[in-house]
């Protein structure tokens, strides 16, 4: 067992695609967490669309035993430096409140790291991971420099109150403007250039170093105390053994298993304890630590990050953020929870159907399963009168139900179809007070409505400025506003003729979520970067646009769309149906109405059905009587006759969507 002073729970936050994933590697390396022969890149990275994409997707936490023997003969390139090579360095023993780490010989330190996603999508990733560590590494690309979702995560690091390390990655790259970076970092922190690490996650370069600075820099694990403000919760918490909950896993033979961080106490096996907001009781079937996998331990004390095996069978029951007590307080005191994470609000939504009607439970087990590992996926059953039953799912963004939708294919056999994406409105109504609707086919006809608010965000884009018009050209064309622009970067970088632009700027969600990022790295050849942030809410400029097929409103295609674009999307809508609708005996009008006026319309000619075919020879007038009967037909039909739409043919126009 290891004591709270030798302990270092930190992360490694970073835009994406900045080298957190290979930096993790080294570090395992130089740990020798993980045997050689079972090393390979990315490997904190398990899934294999991560590996697929590059990205990191979750979270991942990996326990590493960092030796310190300075009396031992270097055997690897990797070799830590000795104490001259420290005293000798630029590396500062920072005193942090009463507490200060002198490094001595032969000390081992246990180093909690935490690997986070990079892409916006997943910022609420890190912010669960940010809450259960004392420290993180702020690590920036080299050939990139500062970008925008490098300070989002800054951002969230400095809410938390953490010890922050900068470091600059890929100083080995041939187009690596390492000092220009530097001097970025060193202006965004306030701090000396000299405090800025440079590394080569690749390579190996400085990882040692950066290493040694978060056993310096970075404080040892305090009690969640510290985090309460009465005395008397101080008091009482002190008598607590307290776990918080910032991910966890479903195993079908042992139940959800629990990732934690221990604030206060301890936990073992047999224990008894509680889950707080779900006020679930149940037995600690295991505890343990990841290295990566998980091995069991004998106990989880104060300042550790493990898992506990709850045994609880019911993925619902067990909620990321939850405090874990044991289940026997002290007499006269109350059990308080740990300080959780911020709810995550979904930013949009669509609807999972299965292509099989009977595989509809097996969805819902699998998405209650996902959800479970992905606490900013949410959902809700709902039906439809074409499809039938289906769940209402929210996301934090379009890279965000990609991740969810290959996820459910290949972790769980889904075979899904999936609505197009929507955004939540505030409607206020003549009969009714504001109300929130997501879903179109409840938005109210314009008649009824008074006042429609929908979300905006302001977003922070830095870009070359040779993309500068190209950008500001795309922000008019999704409806958006620019704020402000100024320079970004070093002196240097803009001496040498490549300045970089930061762009603020305010946009409708409902823009943001549809292609508006992918549209931007294409405008800017991948150059730019977005991060944004609630705004408020605003009138919208939008309207309801309904479809009909054969004069009869389908509910299911109904959209709520921006004013400017309303007729294009109609046209495409009406032309997509079109396409995959079978033909009937009469012809049917296919018509995309709003405000009661036709906007896109199209025909699909009848069946055409030789009704003559068998006739031959003999006077022509025959013929004409079987005519004019087929033509009377097809009028009664086209009068009184209904279309259904079979679901083939409605799924097709919403993957065409």
């Amino acid at each position: 067992m290891f004591i709270a002073d030798h302990i270092r729970n930190f992360c490694v936050i970073a835009h994406i695609d900045h080298g957190k994933s290979t930096l993790a590697d080294r570090f395992l390396e130089l740990t020798h967490a993980v045997e050689r022969r079972n090393m390979k890149a990315q490997l904190l990275d398990q899934m294999d669309l991560e590996r697929e994409r590059g990205i990191t997707i979750k979270m991942q936490p990996v326990r590493m035993i960092y030796k310190i023997n300075h009396t031992e003969a270097p055997n690897s390139k990797h070799q830590f430096p000795n104490k001259s090579q420290i005293s000798n360095s630029k590396i500062p023993n920072l005193e942090i409140g009463n507490w200060k780490l002198e490094i001595s010989d032969s000390k081992q330190y246990v180093l909690n790291l935490i690997d986070t996603p990079g892409h916006i999508d997943f910022s609420y990733e890190v912010s669960r991971a940010l809450a259960a560590v004392e420290g993180a590494i702020l690590l920036v690309d080299a050939t990139q420099g500062v970008q925008a979702q490098t300070l989002t995560n800054l951002s969230i690091a400095k809410e938390q109150r953490l010890a922050i390390i900068p470091a600059v990655n890929k100083i080995d790259m041939p187009g690596a403007y390492a000092d220009e970076a530097v001097e970025e970092m060193a202006a965004l922190l306030g701090v000396a250039e000299e405090n800025v690490s440079r590394v080569s996650a690749k390579t190996g370069e400085g990882v040692a170093a950066l290493l040694e600075r978060v056993i310096n820099e970075i404080p040892p694990p305090s009690s969640c105390l510290l985090r309460d403000s009465a005395s008397s919760q101080r008091e009482s918490a002190a008598r607590q053994s307290r776990a918080l909950i910032f991910d966890s896993k479903f195993e079908s033979h042992r139940g959800v298993i629990a990732f934690v961080r221990v604030f206060d106490g301890e936990f073992k096996q047999g224990d008894k304890a509680r889950l707080h907001a779900a006020a679930t009781s149940l037995e600690v079937k295991e505890v343990g630590v990841f290295t990566p996998a998980l091995a069991a331990v004998d106990v989880l004390s104060q300042g550790e990050i493990g898992y506990v095996v709850t045994g609880i069978k019911d993925p619902m029951k067990v909620r990321i953020g939850d405090t874990i007590f044991l289940d026997a307080p002290t007499p006269g005191f109350e059990l308080l929870p740990l300080p959780g994470y911020r709810q995550p609000q979904p930013v949009m939504w669509a609807s999972f159907y299965p292509e099989d009607e009977r595989e509809y439970d097996s969805l819902r087990d699998a998405v209650s399963r996902l959800q479970l590992n992905d606490a900013s996926f949410t959902f809700e059953a709902e039906s439809s009168p074409l499809l039938g039953r289906s769940f209402k799912c929210g996301f934090l963004g379009m890279l965000h139900l990609e991740i969810v939708t290959e996820r459910l294919k290949r972790e769980f056999s889904q075979s899904l179809i999936i609505t197009s994406p929507s955004i939540a409105y505030e409607v206020t109504t003549r009969d009714a007070a504001a109300s929130i609707i997501s879903s179109p086919a409840k938005f109210p006809p314009r008649g009824e409505i008074v006042s429609v608010q929908e979300p905006w965000m302001t977003g922070d884009i830095i870009v070359p400025d040779r993309y500068l018009g190209d950008v500001l050209g795309l922000i008019d064309a999704y409806e958006g506003k620019m704020l402000a622009s100024e320079q970004f970067g070093s002196a240097e970088h803009a001496k040498e003729g490549e300045v970089r632009m930061l762009l603020k700027a305010e946009m409708p969600l409902r823009e943001i979520v549809s292609d508006f990022f992918d549209a931007l790295k294409s405008a800017t050849s991948g150059y730019a970067s977005l991060a944004y942030e609630q705004a408020g809410m605003r009138p919208a400029l939008v309207e309801r646009l309904d479809i009909h097929v054969a004069e009869e409103p389908v509910a299911a295609l109904t959209r709520i769309v921006s004013q400017k674009k309303a007729p294009a999307i109609a046209r495409s809508m009406v032309t997509a149906l079109k396409d995959v609708l079978p033909r009937q005996l009469f012809q049917v009008k296919i018509q995309a109405i709003m405000n009661g006026r036709i906007i896109a319309s199209e025909s699909l000619s009848a069946l055409k059905k030789d009704v003559t075919g068998h006739l031959y020879g003999g006077d022509r007038s025959r013929k004409m009587k079987l005519w004019k009967k087929q033509k009377r037909g097809k009028k009664k039909l086209a009068a009184g006759g209904k279309v259904r739409i079979p679901p083939e043919a409605y799924l097709q126009v919403l993957k065409r969507r």
